[in-house]
């Protein structure tokens, strides 16, 4: 009886030394210390936990501190770091090795002209070319690549010529990334702006009705045109030449004009209405006159001379 007590008190000191061992070794575990990087690169959006260790197994990404301003160095000592843990991530403990400070800098890239070309034709197609047609730009002068911040950029335009976009112009601006603004600075550009737009196939004379089969598609640079270009509705029917059209030459709607219904010399019928009440008598028209112009017409009776709008080929409203 004694020896089979003896041998239980035994079995229980066993396992509790063996629960003990377990236990130590689990705690060892988790004081596993944080081992330093002497040199860290970061955003703008400041200095998280990974980014300050050479980890060999994830690491939550909890923000630390601000970052330092671009083209600044910061000094972090393992004090410093100790202190960050402490207060933003208690859980990863403060048990470091590795290097006694870490180093941080700002991430960079260079921004050649590639670069900088994407930003200003991006910013300025959406505020002034819009849906106009398709700008495209080149500088007229080298670009000196500089070194910024590898983040996102923001180009804001601080000054362009009165008159917007035109073939060659000066523009300034700035870049700046989502916390700080980088700098100023100007690019002399010259500029196009491409549009599909119709230019005659065959010499086209004043007076002709204008149809859609009369013109074909080019590509054309709308700066080099610099005039208001027209467009045409496959079923357009309502327009005629005010000028000649030379064969491969834009239409523009300086040389549009409403189409004719009535002709000098017409008889028409003038309808007079005052409220409910309307009269009709004919008139002789004294000019040509499209859809809603005022034109001159007299009376073929009184030979009184009236003036009305053009309702259609046929008729004419006379103002009372």
């Amino acid at each position: 009886m004694e020896k089979m007590l003896a041998r239980k008190l035994l079995w229980l000191l066993l396992f509790t030394c063996l629960g003990v061992g377990f236990s130590f070794s689990l705690s060892a575990s988790e004081a596993t210390p944080l081992q330093l990087t002497a040199a860290a690169q970061v955003s703008g959006d400041g200095i998280f936990l990974p980014q300050l260790f050479e980890a060999t197994q994830p690491l939550p990404a909890i923000r630390l501190c601000d970052a330092p301003a671009f083209g600044k160095n910061l000094i972090l000592t393992r004090a410093q770091i100790q202190d960050l843990l402490a207060a933003n991530a208690p859980d990863c403990g403060t048990n470091l090795t590795g290097a006694d400070a870490v180093r941080v800098t700002r991430r960079t890239r260079t921004l050649g002209e590639s670069d900088v070309l994407g930003l200003l034709t991006a910013e300025l197609q959406h505020d002034y070319i819009k849906d106009k047609g398709q700008l495209e730009l080149h500088l007229a002068q080298p670009w000196n690549p500089l070194l910024l911040p590898d983040e996102p950029l923001t180009l804001d335009v601080l000054e362009m010529p009165a008159v917007g976009v035109t073939p060659g112009f000066i523009v300034r601006f700035t870049l700046r990334t989502t916390h700080e603004t980088l700098g100023t600075w100007s690019a002399n550009l010259q500029a196009h702006v491409w549009r599909e737009v119709l230019v005659a196939s065959s010499q086209l004379q004043r007076g002709d009705a204008v149809t859609l089969d009369q013109f074909a598609r080019e590509r054309r640079d709308l700066l080099v045109i610099r005039e208001a270009v027209a467009e045409l509705d496959a079923n357009d029917n309502a327009y005629e030449l005010a000028e000649p059209v030379p064969t491969g030459a834009a239409l523009l709607t300086r040389m549009l004009k409403a189409r004719a219904v009535i002709h000098r010399g017409q008889a028409v019928e003038a309808l007079f209405q005052d409220g409910s009440l309307s009269v009709k008598t004919k008139v002789d028209v004294l000019e040509d006159g499209a859809p809603g112009q005022i034109v001159h017409a007299r009376n073929t009776i009184t030979h009184h001379d009236l003036t009305g709008k053009v309702l259609d080929e046929k008729t004419i409203l006379i103002s009372l």
